[in-house]
């Protein structure tokens, strides 16, 4: 297979792949078919941003590790920058305030700055990892992932335009590291934890709203008297990326994928082993489809399904063995099982992208123009459509013999 070649790397055995799902080489339903490599880089590739429909581009300057990199338009700017930080500067994450002309940086501290990158005003941070991640709030207020605890800080602006930013509150209903923060829409943000937690806040007076504690049972093997005896014992999966499109929202939670339904507010769709490790990066291609790529190399694509009738035999699937409670911060009915969601579908593979011979740590989409991947394995790969490129080939042939006048 593809990736073999490009990346020498051996092919998984039978075993290790035993409780993934897997799809043949014929896959009507991908129309990424053709790929074009892209080499250059000699490190880890591990961020990619879209400039424009069409554009990308090689910078250098860090001297370690770029940890963010985002596009920044200031409103009263006509032309489109690109800001990057590494942890040569120990920040770990950006986030541009467009309407104001400020962008805002987090680390070990969380720093304002001007569209001139003039700094603007800092506020010193606690936690053993500072600021993770950052998103904008209503009326001038931002929320910061700080360890366990969200931060929620607000902009002040002076008559002479000094800025100044205030801590104004602590929220800490997670249990464990926050590992993703994102805006859902203008009333809602979400975040999920090390421990499975997946919160939803509301996005004005900073509430919770909902609370899932995803949970599953792993089997734990033991010897005893020369015989393997297992046993169920409940375990927590980190919740790695979080990503919405405003009426879903997706999770990667540890190897699988998780839909969260927000008219619902139920489990809409789920795949406890979707790759065979954990899950990076993902995206909502619409309302039925997603993508998902991982750590094993691989880059998925995904259909939400009805499941089949109840008179039909059908596998327990991804959350036979999930459960969902609150945290023990807040008292609840008892854990559910997901099957206990009576309007709970499944995640069907309908395409697998081979091509990466290391982890795959994020992937941009160009429409109808195709999709790039980044890898550990030092390259980017443009998919393309297939069919849409043959097209594209038979037109560009036709019009240069219409302009040379035939054969």
């Amino acid at each position: 297979m593809l990736r073999w070649f490009l990346g020498g790397r051996e092919a998984q055995s039978s075993v290790e792949r035993s409780g993934v799902l897997s799809i043949g080489e014929e896959q009507p339903r991908n129309c990424f078919t053709e790929l074009q490599v892209l080499k250059g880089h000699f490190d880890i590739v591990r961020f990619l941003v879209q400039i424009d429909d069409f554009r990308l581009q090689e910078l250098r300057g860090h001297t370690q590790q770029i940890t963010a990199i985002i596009t920044f338009t200031c409103e009263a700017a006509a032309h489109t920058g690109l800001i990057t930080a590494s942890s040569d500067r120990s920040v770990s994450c950006l986030l541009g305030l467009e309407r104001l002309c400020l962008w805002v940086s987090g680390g070990e501290e969380l720093c304002v700055w001007s569209k001139d990158f003039q700094l603007r005003c800092l506020q010193q941070t606690h936690g053993d990892s500072g600021v993770t991640a950052l998103i904008e709030l209503p009326k001038n207020h931002l929320a910061a992932a700080v360890d366990r605890e969200i931060v929620i800080y607000k902009l002040m602006f002076s008559d002479d335009s000094d800025v100044s930013i205030t801590k104004i509150r602590c929220l800490s209903d997670h249990r464990d590291q926050i590992r993703a923060l994102i805006n859902v829409n203008d009333r809602l943000f979400a975040s999920g934890s090390h421990a499975g937690e997946l919160i939803l806040w509301d996005a004005v007076d900073w509430n919770v709203l909902k609370y899932e504690h995803i949970l599953w049972e792993e089997s734990q093997t033991g010897v005893q008297s020369e015989s393997r005896l297992k046993a169920l014992r409940p375990s927590e999966m980190s919740i790695q990326h979080l990503t919405t499109n405003g009426q879903l929202i997706l999770a990667a939670v540890g190897s699988g994928l998780y839909v969260y339904d927000l008219q619902s507010q139920s489990v809409a769709a789920y795949r406890k082993a979707a790759h065979d490790s954990n899950v990076l990066h993902t995206m909502l291609l619409s309302d039925s489809e997603l993508m998902s790529c991982s750590e094993d190399g691989s880059v998925r694509m995904w259909e939400i399904q009805d499941l089949p009738l109840p008179a039909e035999p059908a596998s327990a699937g991804f959350f036979g063995n999930w459960t969902f409670g609150r945290s023990s911060k807040q008292a609840a009915p008892p854990s559910k099982k997901a099957t206990d969601f009576p309007n709970t579908r499944k995640l069907e593979l309908i395409g697998d992208l081979i091509g990466h011979s290391g982890a795959v740590q994020m992937f941009v989409g160009f429409g109808e123009d195709g999709l790039v991947t980044c890898s550990a394995d030092h390259l980017l790969i443009l998919w393309k459509n297939g069919e849409r490129q043959s097209r594209l080939r038979s037109q560009a042939l036709f019009q240069k013999l219409e302009e040379n006048g035939g054969l």
